[in-house]
């Protein structure tokens, strides 16, 4: 049976998502979407969800005066409603906090436990508190984290548990070369790649510095390393111990989708946790890009936070997934801005969708035109857009077709014809609008459906699409 698993980076709960975070849940969206018009809604699974434990999670929770618990509550509870302003189509929203996650992380522990592959030790290392990851000199960038250069690395004295990452370096590289789309795109590749190379070490994957975590089996005093029981979630999201029939359907992965800073963890970690507890690979990882907002890094600090819903509430929700799905590319760096989404909004979508949809309304509802919906599958080149990842292009070539149909009416003149040649022109209008909208559906699906349902049947005028702002 055809399926697809598509799964996106779960985010930290120190803070709500901002449009950066957003952007890999719309990328998500549009190949869960897409997938469900092709192999059925049921042989779908979309996961996305939050990242709920550590130490940066306990700090933040300590600095708001509230409990973790509490903390993470409130912080998931706005992730989501960021997302729902999205209209991102998830089957599950999975929060690391949740009772069958623990069991599975757990689960995976022991099984890889039983492998051999966790030992005790003393770590002294480097640590940066905002990836909650560990990092050698080479790493740093002037002796500071490259995504985080504003905090300070820290220097860690702990016994912990450690896992035989060195064990699976050979296996890794060996992975990753005979497997050319494990990673996308190729420079993250051989990005990876090459650091594979220079040497895996063993990692600590406990910590009894902090208690906000997953208890460690059986030893008393230590937690599951944040990265140890978050990567997990991909296995719980389809039922690994609770619903082995779903996870026999839906797993492997797909896709996991995430940024240029979880790559390591993901193309590295995670198959040697899984190859250590002997359950089969994710088949690709989507690295996706960064935004930056005005030329500058989206940052708490900085002051330029924009949240998902400060410009859905303002825009619609379909004009954001447009803008930050038209005018960026999925694998490489991309700067937006408030002022660039307006002059999106107003000649594409008003005077370019939306007066396109409006023009042949109206000529059919004076002309009472009557017709149905025959369209039922995506133009190729859609397909071959969607299956590279290159969301910008497909957009393109549906604005491509909105200007054929725009350069027809002003050729063909249906206000100026009569009987069956104004009738066959309409038909051939509404049609083109029809396969537009069809293709449109992964990426604007409210307006998809308003357009889907106003030419199907009697066509008459509806309100404004997008009134000009």
């Amino acid at each position: 049976m055809n399926k697809f698993y598509i799964t996106t980076a779960i985010d930290y709960t120190n803070d709500t998502i901002h449009v950066g975070h957003a952007f890999q849940k719309i990328l998500a969206d549009v190949l869960a979407r897409y997938n469900r018009a092709k192999l059925g809604k049921e042989n779908v699974f979309f996961l996305t969800g939050t990242d709920e434990y550590g130490q940066k999670v306990e700090k933040a929770a300590i600095e708001a005066g509230v409990s973790a618990k509490e903390f993470v509550d409130k912080i998931a509870k706005s992730d989501q409603k960021q997302q729902d302003a999205l209209n991102i189509s998830y089957d599950r929203f999975i929060r690391t906090t949740d009772s069958d996650h623990q069991k599975v992380a757990q689960e995976i522990w022991k099984r890889v436990e039983k492998s051999g592959d966790i030992y005790l030790g003393d770590f002294r290392g480097l640590y940066c508190p905002g990836c909650e990851a560990y990092y050698t000199e080479q790493d740093l960038i002037g002796g500071k984290c490259p995504f985080h250069p504003t905090l300070e690395i820290k220097l860690i004295t702990e016994k912990n548990f450690f896992f035989k990452w060195s064990k699976y370096q050979i296996f890794l590289i060996d992975h990753i070369e005979k497997n050319p789309y494990f990673v996308f795109p190729q420079n993250r590749r051989q990005e990876i790649l090459a650091f594979a190379k220079t040497g895996i070490q063993d990692i600590p994957i406990s910590r009894t510095s902090f208690t906000w975590g997953i208890p460690v089996p059986n030893h008393s005093g230590h937690f599951e390393y944040v990265w140890f029981d978050a990567l997990t979630n991909y296995l719980t999201g389809v039922g690994f111990l609770e619903d082995p029939k779903k996870f026999k359907k839906f797993w492997p992965a797909d896709i996991h989708i995430l940024g240029k800073d979880n790559l390591r963890w993901h193309a590295l970690l995670w198959p040697a946790m899984l190859k250590s507890a002997g359950i089969e690979l994710p088949k690709t990882i989507l690295v996706n890009g960064f935004l930056s907002l005005n030329g500058q890094k989206i940052s708490k600090s900085i002051g330029n936070i924009i949240r998902p819903t400060d410009w859905v509430t303002k825009y619609s929700t379909d004009t954001v997934r447009y803008y930050l799905l038209r005018y960026t590319t999925t694998i490489s760096d991309s700067d937006i801005s408030e002022e660039k989404l307006k002059i999106a909004y107003n000649a594409d979508l008003a005077n370019g969708l939306g007066n396109l949809v409006a023009r042949v309304a109206k000529l059919c509802e004076q002309n009472n035109i009557n017709t149905s919906n025959a369209v039922n599958e995506f133009d190729p080149m859609m397909t071959k857009f969607l299956e590279d990842y290159k969301f910008n292009e497909a957009l393109n070539h549906i604005w491509e077709e909105i200007t054929v149909a725009d350069k027809k009416i002003n050729e063909e003149k249906p206000w100026e014809l009569t009987g069956e040649k104004l009738t066959q022109v309409l038909e051939d209008l509404v049609k083109k609008i029809q396969h537009i909208t069809f293709n449109l559906q992964p990426f604007l699906p409210q307006t998809a459906e308003k357009i889907l349902k106003q030419f199907s049947g009697q066509i008459k005028s509806q309100p404004p699409l997008f009134p000009r702002i």
